[in-house]
């Protein structure tokens, strides 16, 4: 089974150089790799300059393309087979988290996770799950899965952002209401951010607010 020196991809930062004293994870979607997302590291960055940014490559081949990455498969999206995928992936997503942490010589506090869309719901299930809250989640075009199991299955409550575009045609704008509900109702404290005519993706705005909400909660080392 993969396990987290599989999982590598490109880094940023900081931009003030020296040693990191905040780590930021950003986890890709279906079919893309890590260069996806890394080209929001300059922008966070410049906000962040004492913040490393790491974008893992996810662990497996995406079996809907011939190129790019998957955390896990969507060709068969019955709730009971994501959530199968999802619990695949999630301790090599977790090991990764702890391992980069350690490298670093930073707590949980220091680190955050932005993901999007696929990156978003592993980001959601990881998080909640670790024994220590991790700084924030930001979570771009996503879902969470497996409500149903946070009662039983939360071990942490670290703040979550929620941002959804409303035209989304990939995963509908509804999932945000319904993921900003559960994760509420068990105690997680939620922001959420409508982008009214956004497609499957991230904008302006959508980066602003996630500078805005990584400054707040992610404590330096």
């Amino acid at each position: 089974m993969a396990s987290f020196f599989d999982l590598e991809g490109p880094r940023f930062g900081p931009v003030a150089g020296g040693r990191p004293r905040r780590l930021v994870l950003l986890l890709h979607g279906l079919g893309a790799d890590g260069n996806d997302l890394i080209g929001l590291a300059p922008y966070f960055g410049q906000a962040l300059p004492d913040a490393e940014f790491v974008s893992p490559h996810a662990p497996f081949p995406c079996d809907m393309a011939p190129y790019g990455k998957q955390w896990f498969s969507l060709q068969d999206r019955a709730p009971a087979t994501v959530l199968a995928g999802v619990q695949a992936a999630a301790p090599i997503l977790d090991a990764f988290i702890t391992a980069e942490r350690d490298r670093l010589g930073l707590a949980d506090a220091n680190v955050a996770l932005l993901g999007f869309s696929q990156g978003t719901m592993m980001s959601l299930y990881v998080a909640l799950r670790r024994p220590e809250p991790l700084a924030g989640v930001v979570g771009y075009s996503g879902a969470l899965v497996a409500p149903q199991l946070l009662a039983s299955e939360a071990r942490s409550r670290p703040p979550v952002l929620l941002v959804h575009g409303t035209s989304d045609p990939i995963v509908p704008f509804q999932a945000m209401d319904a993921a900003a509900g559960a994760l509420q109702g068990a105690g997680v404290p939620v922001e959420t951010l409508a982008r009214p005519g956004l497609p499957h993706s991230i904008d302006e705005e959508g980066i602003a607010a996630g500078i805005e909400f990584l400054q707040e909660h992610l404590t330096p080392a």
